[in-house]
């Protein structure tokens, strides 16, 4: 396994600096690329759906990223401690009809000594918005750093 740094234990940067990892790469919308972040056997809960496994994780993000159009996130920290950190995020994103929408979440997630996620929680919430409401407007990939976060938007 290739390590992935920052590695914990985490400080108040390294923590934040991992968010925005993460961030960067659910933005790609590349499940292979987004799996290697995870360890071989890792085990998530996303909403109501149980992936074990790089495998099982591929296929989850796969579905998911066809769903869910012009998927834009942002990720916030939240809380860290050794190797765990806690998240808020939002994400905006339309289906194939044209109706947007904006999810709410909160993830906890724990990692090994080579900065390898090996659990995830995330529990999500999502909101039925019109186009007029999308606060997310920058190309899709990487939000540009200029691009205010989820404190700033007031999410």
């Amino acid at each position: 396994m290739v390590p992935r740094p920052p590695l914990p234990p985490f400080t108040r940067e390294t923590a934040i600096q991992k968010v925005r990892l993460a961030e960067d790469g659910w933005n790609s919308r590349d499940p292979e690329k987004v799996s290697l972040a995870y360890t071989l056997d890792s085990r998530w809960r996303n909403r109501a759906e149980f992936a074990n496994g790089r495998q099982e994780i591929v296929a989850l993000l796969t579905r998911k990223w066809t769903r869910e159009l012009d998927y834009r996130l942002i990720k916030e920290i939240w809380a860290f401690l050794d190797n765990r950190i806690a998240v808020r995020f939002a994400y905006e994103y339309h289906d194939n009809s044209g109706n947007w929408f904006r999810a709410y979440g909160n993830e906890n997630w724990e990692f090994d000594s080579e900065g390898l996620m090996h659990t995830r929680h995330a529990s999500i919430n999502e909101l039925p918005i019109i186009e007029d409401q999308r606060k997310f407007h920058w190309p899709l990939g990487r939000r540009p750093d200029e691009h205010p976060g989820l404190t700033d938007l007031a999410l």
